[in-house]
């Protein structure tokens, strides 16, 4: 894996970098670089060109795709669209639904599980993952819409609580309605769980996945992403422009790809995400988790976030309060004076967060929750994100919590 090395500190001191926010760019693997390094020589364009360079790189950008859908389980009915990233992928897939249908999901969703779709239930968020399925269970009974889209995460960004995404699937498809996933949490911990979800749609980021920024996928059925307008309108995604200006559109993958596609972003992402569909990460992971949340319980003003039951499935990402310390002022000075990265702020998802920190604080102060954190200690409309993966040691979770303590 790619780091920075020894970083120094406010006091000239030299120390390893403690990288514990993983969950909002991970470090690049060496492996994906190599990748990328080989294939750069041979850059050319993809799909457009007979020349040595433009066949090897549209095969390599093929071959790409081909890996997503491997690890997916993906079948012929299925396609894989290279995206920018996750919010790109559900930008897409709410143009690409069809008129009329109707989005379900929970506001415990990151902003790109929120903004992009136009007629929506919100469902609040659960205390469980067994009120997850009630809840949605409940609410498809009552509809009546054909066209009806779940649309929810899989492992939260701001709690790294894995929801009962197989579960959901179940209960979405019994009442005739079609699931989509946002796997941008949970492929980088666990790849190997991605094909097994029974999603009809998942999206995912390079950048999540130890791979360069830029990329991302929308891979699921095909119907409804063949029958839709292009997303983009242009080369590539047409298969004859007409001189009176009528356009027969592509269909497949090309479709929704037009102008010239993100090569090295597509062969990096496949590299990272077959590279870590052979680890096994959930050991380590789990460990490292469990130090973390079992050291912050024993700091008295510390509060951790959760929404679930404490001991419910979870990825490497813990969020936690600091009562009387303002959430940037101490992110700032974790980095400075102990060479630790952290994420300070509501993460991308404000109402999740928001309600998260009301709740935190009225259990540390004893007073009633709000709705909100407004009128809180200074710096409570905010907090701490620590998160880690590949390359995170005991000693990187040991010194953040001596800094907190």
């Amino acid at each position: 894996m790619l780091t920075p090395g020894e970083v120094k500190l406010s006091d000239g001191r030299s120390v390893d970098f403690a990288n514990l926010d993983i969950a909002a760019t991970a470090p690049c693997l060496r492996v994906v670089a190599d990748a990328v390094a080989e294939l750069l020589p041979y850059y050319g364009s993809v799909h457009r060109g007979a020349g040595a360079l433009s066949e090897r790189c549209t095969r390599e950008y093929e071959q790409a795709r081909e890996t997503v859908a491997d690890v997916l389980g993906h079948g012929p009915g299925d396609t894989v669209i290279f995206t920018r990233n996750t919010t790109d992928a559900f930008n897409l897939l709410a143009r690409a639904a069809p008129a009329g249908t109707t989005v379900v999901t929970f506001d415990a969703e990151h902003h790109a599980n929120l903004l992009p779709w136009r007629d929506t239930i919100r469902l609040a968020a659960p205390r469980s993952p067994e009120e997850a399925v009630e809840a949605l269970d409940s609410c498809l009974y009552r509809r009546q819409n054909p066209d009806i889209l779940v649309s929810v995460t899989a492992a939260s960004n701001v709690t790294g609580e894995v929801w009962p995404v197989e579960r959901l699937a179940e209960v979405a498809h019994r009442h005739g309605a079609r699931i989509a996933v946002d796997a941008a949490q949970l492929a980088p911990h666990a790849p190997g769980r991605l094909a097994g979800l029974g999603a009809d749609y998942i999206a995912f980021s390079g950048h999540k996945l130890y791979a360069p920024f830029g990329a991302g996928v929308l891979a699921g059925r095909a119907d409804w992403l063949d029958a839709a307008e292009p997303y983009l309108a242009g080369g590539g995604a047409s298969a004859h422009v007409a001189d009176d200006g009528t356009t027969r559109w592509a269909t497949g993958p090309a479709r929704h790809e037009a102008g010239t596609p993100n090569l090295i972003g597509a062969v990096a992402l496949a590299t990272a995400l077959r590279t870590l569909h052979h680890r096994d990460l959930a050991a380590t992971e789990q460990a490292l988790l469990h130090r973390l949340r079992t050291g912050l319980a024993a700091l008295p003003h510390v509060e951790e976030l959760r929404l679930f039951p404490a001991a419910a499935e979870r990825v490497g990402i813990v969020s936690f309060t600091v009562p009387g310390r303002d959430p940037g002022e101490l992110a700032t000075t974790l980095g400075r004076d102990h060479g630790i990265g952290v994420r300070a702020g509501l993460f991308c998802a404000h109402p999740l967060t928001r309600r998260l920190l009301s709740e935190a604080t009225a259990r540390l102060t004893g007073t009633p929750e709000t709705t909100g954190a407004a009128g809180c200690e200074p710096g409570a409309d905010q907090a701490i994100r620590a998160s880690f993966g590949i390359g995170t040691t005991e000693g990187h979770i040991d010194r953040l919590l001596a800094a907190l303590g």
